[in-house]
């Protein structure tokens, strides 16, 4: 089998009112891409963000790893936790992240997904409710979706959820986001798998289960787009073995 040809950039991209330091590889060609939200106290070098990031770029997805929180926030996030629930700060840096790789040339014209973990899933929901032109489908992994609040209603994107077996209260959870979600949702649960995905052979499924979502739903499809409702505090707002369960909406 033929090796997949890989463009790495380590970059520095203006997010909002900071910048923000971000690992892009573009395999080619390119089917799609994949920006990650990492979780709490976590960053861009997760070892299991990036073991999903690299068999998402073996299968022709274009991958992001970006820190967002700069290394002075932290730092502080490290001493106090102050950051890491920060949701609404998180997906502000997300959408000016997801802005800006529309615009930069190795990405332009993909389209594109997010993956978060933790409280990174939140943040990937918030800005996907914000950009929906850009924004195509989200993944889960052991996400606190809840956390979005209301932005939840204003997601149509196709939602993926995944969560491990051994993890009733984030399942849960989970469980109770869904049904406020608009789009396409599904709940995947990966049987004797912690929070974390320690578990031999845990990652791996998620990420099969990660590759499947995006492929499907990261293809081209024609229709025109517009932006959604104005989430307050991001760019564009005036005011500034597996159990899957397909979800019902609560209207």
């Amino acid at each position: 089998m033929n090796a997949v040809r890989m463009n790495l950039e380590r970059l520095e991209v203006p997010a909002a009112d900071v910048v923000l330091e971000a690992d892009v590889v573009v395999p080619r060609p390119a089917h799609g891409m994949v920006l990650f939200a990492h979780g709490s106290g976590s960053s861009r070098h997760s070892p299991r963000n990036r073991h999903v990031a690299g068999e998402l770029q073996r299968a022709g997805l274009a991958t992001v790893l970006a820190d967002l929180l700069t290394p002075e926030e932290e730092r502080a996030d490290a001493r106090t936790g102050e950051f890491r629930f920060d949701i609404g700060r998180l997906a502000v840096r997300l959408v000016a992240l997801t802005d800006w790789l529309a615009r930069h040339a190795p990405t332009t014209g993909l389209r594109a997904g997010l993956f978060g973990a933790s409280t990174g899933a939140a943040a990937a929901l918030v800005a996907a409710s914000a950009r929906p032109a850009l924004v195509k489908a989200v993944v889960s992994r052991g996400g606190r979706p809840d956390l979005a609040g209301e932005a939840l209603r204003s997601v149509h994107q196709p939602t993926l959820l995944i969560v491990g077996g051994r993890d009733p209260v984030v399942a849960e959870l989970n469980r109770e986001a869904a049904t406020r979600l608009r789009g396409e949702t599904r709940l995947e649960t990966v049987p004797g798998a912690s929070h974390l995905f320690e578990e031999p052979g845990a990652l791996e499924q998620v990420s099969r289960l990660a590759q499947e979502w995006f492929l499907r739903h990261l293809a081209p499809e024609p229709g025109p787009e517009g932006e959604g409702p104005p989430i307050p505090g991001i760019p564009g707002d005036p005011a500034n073995g597996l159990h899957g369960e397909p979800m019902k909406r609560q209207d």
